[in-house]
């Protein structure tokens, strides 16, 4: 398992991180895609999980947004490949992304969960906050986690 990450809009990196959430969220959650690619792509830090496999096999992946302030960022777009949930790579690439926002001293890390994966966000420390809102016609809650 490998996990790169960019701020490249032109990279591979960026371009697996587009595959991944284009087949999940535009094609199985039916998110339009003009709500999916936003005016943050280029502002943002795109993750990807790689498997060690011969091809390098993309298959989880998230950007984090960071706050003009530097001490908060936003954990977005969330995605693993259908047949690869439940083997834990979503939770290998969180734990990683919440290292890299401590060492870049970022103090606070919030995200918008579908209501559904509020427990895997909870197992890896996030408490929700506020109401229960609705995000491309999904219901979301915020959460947080000091870092």
């Amino acid at each position: 398992m490998k996990i790169k990450h960019t701020r490249d809009t032109l990279s591979d990196v960026y371009v697996q991180s587009l595959k991944i959430r284009n087949t999940v969220f535009v094609k199985e959650q039916q998110v339009p895609l003009s709500l999916e690619i936003d005016k943050d792509e280029a502002y943002a830090v795109h993750f990807v999980l790689l498997l060690d496999d011969q091809e390098e096999t993309p298959v989880s992946t998230l950007r984090i947004l960071p706050s003009a302030n530097g001490e908060q960022a936003l954990i977005q777009r969330v995605a693993t490949l259908k047949p690869y949930r439940g083997q834990g790579y979503a939770r290998k690439l969180m734990i990683q992304v919440l290292d890299f926002l401590h060492a870049q001293h970022f103090k606070i890390v919030e995200l918008h969960a579908q209501i559904q994966a509020i427990p895997f966000y909870e197992k890896l420390g996030f408490e929700p906050f506020g109401d229960i809102f609705l995000d491309a016609d999904i219901q979301h809650i915020a959460m947080k986690k000091t870092v």
